[in-house]
């Protein structure tokens, strides 16, 4: 949408009306995701955050697995409105992706250098946390919109099964994304004084 960067940050909101849509292609989300991949920083360059996209029928797939985990657990008389939640607000949209972080690479990073051996988790998170992010505000950019879920643990084991992936993968974060049926609802913003200081 040629906004530029403060645009593009401000606009980035919370979507959960969203449809089986995309205003671009599935090669141009794969690139978007993939320049985030490339390029977004990591403490030590670990380059350890790994990211999974998920489209047709293995969106829907995931979102039955976790629909799956959830009915397991929810009482039964809560269980209707969590389905709702999840059929109108991801299950319903184009495609989910998936955060993992490789904790392989944090440990080996944690084993090299020891002094910091209790900040690497930390960072790996804030690697993790800056992905979402900025594959977030491309998305919103191109004319999606996404929302971030956090199911994990509860599904961890059942997502690994399904697609493969390396054990050593700890899923973060989900982002079910599509084109937008309904803006986003309202937000407020806490005054700037009790959030940011200068002293000059």
């Amino acid at each position: 949408m040629a906004r530029n960067f403060k645009e593009a940050v401000e606009h980035r909101r919370t979507y959960y009306h969203i449809t089986n849509s995309s205003p671009i292609s599935d090669n141009e989300i794969k690139e978007i995701i993939a320049f985030a991949v490339k390029n977004v920083p990591s403490a030590f360059n670990s380059q350890s955050s790994r990211v999974v996209l998920l489209l047709g029928k293995n969106h829907k797939k995931f979102w039955d697995i976790t629909k799956e985990a959830l009915k397991a657990i929810v009482p039964a008389e809560a269980f209707e409105k969590t389905l709702a939640k999840i059929n109108s607000s991801f299950d319903c949209g184009y495609g989910t992706i998936l955060y993992f972080e490789d904790m392989a690479v944090v440990e080996n990073l944690q084993k090299a250098f020891p002094t910091y051996k209790d900040n690497f988790p930390i960072w790996s998170q804030q690697t993790s946390a800056m992905h979402q992010f900025a594959i977030w505000t491309m998305l919103e950019d191109a004319g999606l919109g996404a929302s971030l879920q956090h199911y994990n643990p509860l599904i961890d084991e059942m997502v690994q099964n399904e697609w493969k992936l390396d054990p050593n993968w700890k899923l973060i974060a989900q982002m079910p994304f599509g084109t937008p049926t309904e803006g986003p609802g309202g937000k407020e913003f806490d005054p700037m004084g009790e959030r940011f200081l200068t002293f000059e």
